[in-house]
């Protein structure tokens, strides 16, 4: 027995499935793949570097960056300024990043790499989204156009339209507070 939907089209059969739901099918499948990409590659990335992505990050943007604030690092690599700064407070124990106060204005602190720092980073493997991003920029502007709308109508249609995101494939909290909790 078939139920009809509020818009009169017919629900069908438990049991079986029609285009609709084998396309849905197909892209929770696609999904779930870029998601498992995503996370293999964050742990590989953790076993040889010892560090995890939002961390490599950080530190390629103040590398990127030169004399920077927190502030303008947060900006840049799109966290919260209290994300980016338990980031840096990790980075500055493990003796990869320091703080030094401006010449100009000494109220001003500003963040730089460590000659360990740069050693990290020279040993680091290349970043998924870095790879992603060279291969989307060989796309035509259309192309390019159009797998952004599809994923923003995919993000919509997950509820999560509104969630903040780093521009970041990583699956695993951005940072472990010091009491063992994360925040994503």
């Amino acid at each position: 027995m078939t139920k009809k939907l509020e818009s009169g089209k017919k629900r069908p059969r438990q049991g079986k499935k029609n285009p609709d739901d084998k396309r849905a099918e197909a892209v929770l499948v696609s999904l779930r793949r870029i998601i498992r990409a995503t996370d293999l590659h964050s742990r590989r990335l953790s076993m040889v570097s010892g560090m995890t992505i939002p961390q490599i990050v950080a530190l390629q943007a103040i590398r990127d960056l030169g004399e920077v604030t927190l502030g303008k690092l947060a900006q840049h690599i799109s966290l919260s300024l209290s994300t980016a700064t338990t980031i840096f407070d990790r980075l500055e124990r493990r003796g990869l990043v320091e703080r030094y106060r401006s010449a100009a204005d000494r109220r001003v602190v500003h963040a730089r790499l460590t000659r360990d720092g740069r050693k990290v980073l020279r040993k680091a493997p290349a970043l998924l989204h870095d790879r992603f991003t060279e291969r989307f920029s060989t796309l035509g502007t259309a192309d390019q156009d159009r797998i952004v709308g599809t994923l923003r109508d995919v993000a919509e249609m997950m509820g999560a339209d509104e969630l903040d995101a780093a521009p970041v494939l990583d699956v695993g909290p951005l940072v472990e507070n010091d009491s063992g909790k994360t925040k994503t």
